[in-house]
């Protein structure tokens, strides 16, 4: 059974780390799009706070053709983002026209702030930016990622999926790390 899921929220909130584990259980893939926005120019603008709606609009035109071939071979697809623009959700949906999912990941604005100091994010004010823009809407189910490991986090979304694509378990996927 293929399928789209959509993590969405601020920076910080561990989409990229659900978003991983969550296609790695699912045998899917994991697309993100700031990795997408950077391989192609479109990411922040200097002396911008965000990202303009046009070049999110740009990334659905370059992912929907791998996204819809994908899951026409019966592949789960996880696209993980800040989607702070409704448009840019709604755009992609017309253009994939398969079933999904949609997860909206959320935790406190200190939270995020302190996660994006522990990688290499995108700084304070951005992060206060971006999490302003994200909690204008929420999109599809709510996951509360606050105090929450991220396997606790996958395995919370997955239940709100169909099973039948679950590859791998998390105990599997563990041990497969231990010994590489």
């Amino acid at each position: 059974m293929s399928y789209l899921v959509i993590l969405r929220g601020p920076a910080g909130v561990g989409k990229t780390t659900v978003g991983e584990k969550l296609a790695e259980v699912l045998n899917g893939e994991c697309i993100h799009i700031d990795k997408i926005l950077d391989d192609n120019g479109l990411g922040y603008i200097s002396g911008e706070k965000w990202v303009p709606e046009i070049n999110f609009l740009k990334v659905n035109e370059i992912l929907e053709p791998h996204i819809n071939e994908q899951l026409n071979k019966g592949m789960v697809v996880v696209v993980e983002g800040n989607f702070y623009h409704k448009s840019q959700i709604e755009d992609i949906l017309r253009k994939v026209r398969h079933k999904y999912y949609s997860f909206t990941l959320k935790a406190g604005l200190e939270t995020c702030i302190n996660r994006d100091k522990n990688r290499s994010g995108i700084g304070k004010e951005r992060v206060k930016a971006v999490f302003k823009l994200v909690s204008t809407f929420d999109y599809g189910i709510v996951i509360d990622t606050e105090d929450k490991m991220p396997e606790h986090v996958v395995k919370e979304i997955i239940s709100h999926l169909p099973n039948s694509n679950t590859k791998k378990t998390f105990e599997e996927i563990r041990l497969t790390k231990i010994q590489k």
